[in-house]
């Protein structure tokens, strides 16, 4: 009778022990936490280093890079049950300069905890928050202007800025080239990347997560679709895209450039 007695106090230990955890588990999963987007800029597998690094594309076109900033907007969160957080679209319109180290860590307040395996964000600002006119942009306007992401309110945003120099078999002089997306006659260019976490992303009220996002910028002209500067180049000018048939294809290029290295859950 005692070892009955026994077993049965074990396992309503066990039980309450099990019901604990449980409230625990929970509990660290309710309320709402932070969480960082880190942008890491490179070339390939080097860290990105402005005006002074050589960068050689597959058409050996060699490239001293001086400016990369790109918009990211409408960020949007996959848990692991399949429901999704969209951060606030009011919110969700920022700007990554490779020059500014700040500007490379997006910090998002507000999302449900939860353990997220999906980040999808865009690329420039969207046809609908444009289509809301320069009163619709809230204080983005004003910084967009700042960094020289637009071309002009009706021309619109520059969704990403990628300058400086190259030089090729056939330009020997370093030259200058500008690589610009946005709207452009009927073609918007606007693109959404979605890209997968190596580990859940754990938000909590008391974990912060760091998603470290690498942005190998050799894609914009190098991915699939691969697009010579050295063909684009216009004399004087240098190799000047900024629409055409290439824009389509740079825009089709972001899709690739982006990857998540690692998730810190600290």
């Amino acid at each position: 009778m005692k070892i009955i007695y026994k077993t049965i106090a074990i396992l309503a230990m066990a039980l309450t022990f099990m019901a604990c955890s449980n409230d625990e588990n929970t509990a660290e999963i309710s309320g709402n936490g932070k969480l960082t987007l880190e942008f890491d800029n490179a070339f390939r597998d080097n860290d990105l280093i402005l005006n002074s690094q050589p960068n050689t594309t597959s058409a050996n076109e060699v490239l001293k890079i001086s400016t990369v900033k790109y918009i990211v907007s409408n960020i949007v969160f996959t848990n692991e049950n399949g429901t999704t957080f969209t951060y606030p679209k009011s919110q969700s319109y920022f700007i990554v300069d490779e020059a500014t180290t700040a500007s490379q860590f997006i910090n998002l307040e507000n999302i449900p905890a939860g353990n997220y395996t999906k980040v999808t964000f865009g690329i420039g600002v969207d046809q609908e928050q444009f289509n809301a006119g320069a009163s619709g942009q809230g204080d983005f306007l004003a910084l967009a202007q700042a960094a020289d992401l637009m071309w002009s309110w009706s021309a619109g945003y520059k969704f990403l800025a990628f300058e400086g120099s190259f030089t090729s078999s056939t330009v020997t002089a370093a030259t200058p080239f500008m690589v610009h997306t946005g709207k452009t006659g009927t073609d918007y260019n606007y693109t959404t990347i979605t890209v997968d976490l190596p580990t859940n992303a754990l938000v909590r009220t008391n974990i912060k997560p760091v998603v470290h996002i690498v942005a190998d910028v050799s894609k914009v002209i190098d991915g699939n679709n691969k697009i010579s500067l050295s063909a684009n180049n216009m004399g004087g000018m240098g190799a000047m895209i900024m629409g055409g048939a290439n824009l389509p294809l740079i825009t089709s290029n972001l899709s690739q450039m982006f990857s998540v290295a690692h998730v810190h859950n600290d």
